[in-house]
């Protein structure tokens, strides 16, 4: 049947993959908005098709290549990711007739190392290195995508997520509206963690052009310079973290412009603790960096008024991160915290099979 024929029986559908992206729902955050006095929103980004937030700066990206003639149908998508930028760029490249190839840290889970080559990518796996050192994975994907765009028929594109400004416009024009209009416009400030700067300042670009009065703030990883930079005007680092795809070492041209009215950092632990009691307690199951935003919500909301209404991101699912955040072992070996369902406190409970 077409279309066509389909709507006039009161069907409703979607022509392609990219309409999938978007539209995710704000969540209240029960146990931390009542801890704290106010209203803790969290943009549900794991319900996007590729399974985070990263969805909507690889469809911005690769629409705007391909608005502009950069790239074509089966050139081939080149990019160096932690992970989920790299899952949405190959499923949004595979609607769009396009293959990829991700470069890597190897230190990423094998979760979503399994997710890009399940959905077709080409995976490079590279040490995990400073962005000072050439091997660096961002670096080498970009000396990778010049090598094939030379070489390939249809060439090759280098999405360059942390510096291409298509990142940031995605959350400008949808992530922000759909906040501010979710909310009813009663937003009162927006808060998450920063991997390219795409996300955080496109969101505070948007909705300060809504809202004039909303404060913005920024948490931070430990072993990240954000916050240092952001209280003091030094990338300084301190510490280390378990998280992937946040935290920084500079100022990408996705964060030259941004301003934030406060800074935060959280420790894995307090991420972790948020990570589980919204798992047991509420049924939702997201990732470290959703952990880390939802702690730096929690410290933000006792800078702002009782009843603040504020919104953080929920950027991936929890699954993406089995090996480490639900590894009774990984975590007992860095003493972070383990959820009770991990110790021996089981019930024990009948056994009820026939006997025959």
């Amino acid at each position: 049947m077409t279309e066509k024929s389909l709507k006039s029986l009161g069907f409703s559908m979607i022509k392609d993959f990219s309409q999938l992206i978007g539209e995710t729902p704000l969540i209240r955050l029960n146990k931390i908005s009542d801890m704290s006095g106010c209203e803790i929103l969290g943009k549900a980004e794991f319900l996007n098709p590729g399974g985070s937030v990263k969805d909507r700066a690889a469809l911005s990206i690769l629409s705007e290549a391909f608005d502009s003639g950069r790239l074509t149908r089966g050139g081939t998508i080149v990019e160096g990711t932690a992970g989920n930028t790299g899952i949405g760029l190959t499923l949004v490249g595979a609607s769009k007739g396009c293959p990829t190839v991700i470069v890597i840290p190897e230190t990423q889970t094998q979760e979503k190392k399994d997710a890009l080559r399940n959905a077709g990518a080409q995976l490079v796996e590279v040490p995990a290195v400073p962005y000072s050192n050439p091997n660096n994975y961002v670096k080498y994907s970009e000396r990778l995508a010049k090598e094939l765009d030379a070489k390939l028929p249809k060439g090759a594109f280098w999405a360059n997520q942390f510096d291409n400004l298509a990142n940031q416009r995605a959350h400008v024009t949808t992530t922000a509206r759909e906040i501010y209009d979710q909310s009813k416009g009663k937003v009162d400030a927006f808060i998450c963690s920063v991997g390219t700067g795409g996300t955080l300042s496109g969101v505070s670009k948007g909705l300060r052009a809504l809202k004039s009065d909303i404060k913005i703030a920024i948490v931070d990883p430990f072993g990240s310079s954000l916050y240092n930079y952001y209280t003091d005007g030094e990338l300084h680092a301190e510490g280390t973290s378990i998280s992937e795809g946040i935290g920084q070492g500079r100022i990408t041209n996705n964060m030259k412009d941004l301003v934030v009215d406060s800074a935060f950092q959280a420790s894995d632990g307090e991420a972790l603790d948020l990570i589980f009691d919204l798992l047991y307690e509420e049924g939702i199951s997201v990732g470290i960096s959703a952990g880390i935003n939802m702690a730096g919500a929690l410290k933000f909301s006792q800078c702002l008024s009782k009843g603040s209404t504020i919104v953080t991101v929920l950027c991936d699912h929890g699954m993406r991160y089995q090996s480490k955040l639900f590894n009774y072992n990984f975590l007992k070996e860095r003493e972070l915290p383990i959820p009770f369902w991990m110790q021996d406190t089981a019930l024990e409970l009948p056994n009820l099979m026939e006997k025959g």
